[in-house]
């Protein structure tokens, strides 16, 4: 398997690029970063952690814009995939978005993936005008809106969500930009991934990950999609060799490891344990 690191920024924590560059030389696959445009003060959606409106930390009134934060980190690095865990297309216009994708991808020599959640901050997607019931319809036509745009020499689409005419958009991505669906494993859910996406990345809070890695697999097949989905594993606990080998065999393709948004010497530190308790340095 793979090895990603996501790091969960702020404005006073070690710098994504900085990460990103000694992740690139320790070995590292895949850097990360997420995405809360904002943080309404008066809320009612429950966060999965804790259950009820509080927030485990204030790292979430305080994080960096996703695509920005990676456009830095592709200036340091030159290998490393950039990718999100996880970013919310249905809060920003989705032709403006995959403008900022595909430049990305650009620059960057075609190294951009996306890991896109649903939302479970509905005061958050009410700002955005996304009504709480219908955001993975949203997040669907925003998807196929993007792809039109990143593959149609001239692109249009015509939804609920998203609609406009035959257009240019330039550039296009190197290739097919992998689409992983960060949320909690279910019916709905695969189902949905094995319509739309690339594969399935688990949350913090996920139980029975081979459980689920099974079922993932069978609705993929039910839908007639060829091959096999992606399946990376957000490491929330520090795992043991047997689940390590189940993730293996059953075709987990990347651990996603978290270290803390500290300073730089701490980080780095603690980056440089992890690298070799993995055996990539």
């Amino acid at each position: 398997m793979r090895n990603g690191l996501v790091l969960f920024t702020s404005d006073r924590g070690i710098r994504p690029a900085t990460l990103g560059a000694a992740a690139e030389e320790r070995g590292f696959d895949t850097f990360y970063v997420p995405e809360h445009t904002h943080i309404p003060v008066k809320r009612q959606a429950a966060h999965p952690g804790t259950g009820d409106e509080t927030l485990p930390d204030d790292r979430y009134l305080r994080t960096l814009d996703p695509w920005v934060s990676l456009a830095t980190v592709a200036q340091a690095t030159s290998r490393i995939k950039l990718s999100t865990a996880v970013a919310l297309p249905v809060e920003s216009d989705p032709i403006t978005l995959a403008k900022q994708i595909a430049t990305l991808d650009h620059l960057s020599g075609g190294r951009v993936e996306i890991g896109a959640g649903f939302g479970w901050n509905t005061d958050e997607l009410a700002d955005h005008h996304v009504p709480a019931g219908k955001r993975r319809t949203v997040l669907r036509e925003y998807v196929e809106a993007m792809r039109a745009l990143w593959t149609q020499e001239e692109a249009s689409y015509d939804g609920e969500f998203v609609s406009f005419g035959p257009s240019w958009a330039f550039p296009k991505p190197a290739a097919h930009i992998p689409l992983i669906i960060g949320a909690g494993g279910g019916p709905k859910t695969f189902a949905w991934i094995a319509a739309n996406a690339d594969g399935w990345m688990t949350t913090p809070t996920q139980q029975d990950i081979s459980g689920q890695i099974t079922a993932l697999k069978q609705a993929w097949a039910d839908a007639g999609r060829d091959g096999a989905p992606e399946i990376r594993i957000l490491i929330a606990f520090r795992p043991n060799p047997e689940d390590l080998m189940a993730w293996a065999e059953q075709g987990a393709t990347e651990l996603i490891w978290g270290v803390p948004d500290k300073a730089p010497d701490e980080v780095l530190g603690s980056l440089d344990r992890l690298a070799g308790r993995l055996g990539l340095v």
